[in-house]
Order: C-alpha cells, then sequence, then structure tokens
C-alpha cells in the first residue's frame, strides 16, 4: 500500500534499515516537496516488494542504457505520470536514491537522475562513471546528484 510523504513533518519510516535513513528521508521529502509545488502532486510511495514491476523498469532501463545494476537492496519505489512525463522512484538502503524521468511525447525529455543521501558513499557501481554535483537542501542536508540522458525506448 502506498503512503503519502510528508515533507513538513519529515519521518524515515519505511528507510529504518538505512544507514543513512534520517538522510535518505531528507531527500525523499524533497523530491515529494517538488512534486506537490510543481504539479500538485502527492508524491506516494510503496515498498519495493509490493512494486515489483516498478523496481524491474528502472532496473531494465539502469541494465540496458549503461550496464548498471545496483547492489544496495530496494526499500521503496514509485511510479506516476505528471503532464507528460512518466516518472519513476527507487530509493535503496545505502541512500542512493534514482528516478526515471521519462517524457510520452517524441522528442520529450528522457533522463535517469541519481541522488547520494548526505552520509552515504558514492556506490562503487557509480564511483568511476559518474561525477556528481553538489546542491544543499533544507529538507536533505546536502545532496549530490548526477544523470544521464536515455537514448532507448522504455
Amino acid at each position: 500500500m502506498r503512503k503519502v510523504i510528508d515533507f513538513v513533518d519529515v519521518s524515515p519510516e519505511g528507510l529504518e534499515s538505512s544507514p543513512v535513513a534520517d538522510a535518505l528521508a531528507g531527500l525523499r521529502a524533497n523530491e515529494a516537496r517538488y512534486y506537490k509545488n510543481k504539479y500538485d502532486h502527492d508524491f506516494a510511495v510503496a515498498p519495493a516488494a509490493d512494486e515489483p514491476e516498478t523496481l524491474a523498469y528502472v532496473t531494465r532501463v539502469l541494465a540496458e542504457e549503461r550496464d548498471i545494476v545496483i547492489g544496495s537492496p530496494p526499500l521503496e519505489v514509485t511510479m506516476f505520470q505528471v503532464e507528460d512525463l512518466r516518472m519513476a522512484y527507487v530509493f535503496y538502503q545505502s541512500g542512493l536514491a534514482i528516478n526515471v524521468m521519462y517524457g510520452l511525447e517524441p522528442g520529450g525529455k528522457r533522463a535517469v537522475g541519481f541522488k547520494l543521501s548526505e552520509g552515504m558513499d558514492v556506490p562503487e557501481e557509480l564511483e568511476t562513471r559518474f561525477k556528481f554535483a553538489r546542491q544543499k537542501s533544507k529538507l536533505a542536508g546536502v545532496i549530490r546528484g548526477s544523470f544521464f540522458v536515455i537514448k532507448g525506448e522504455y
């Protein structure tokens, strides 16, 4: 069952097994605030085991586009559509959050984004392949992020 993420009273519920649970909860809340403010969309997540098709979709895009396999266990997922964008998110135990943004219109924006929670190391599978820029967030502290453009059709 999905739960809507509260970005006012941030809770690590569902992320407790992460060594950076509070920072990951802040990162998740940061995403929830963005979608509420920009699209008036309630960002709701489910345990990864409850929505295996979302995890499979993100896993497939990573594997087919860049031969990336994430070693950390997935904790929570979500997939939704806002305007002409299909968005999918996976929040991992390590503190990593991955999103797949897929524009539904031909020529639309299509990219995979990586965000690292404050306090976590860059995952080994991403370390030598991406440079991470820093941004500050009131909810998540310092977030490091990177992305790549999707070339295939999904």
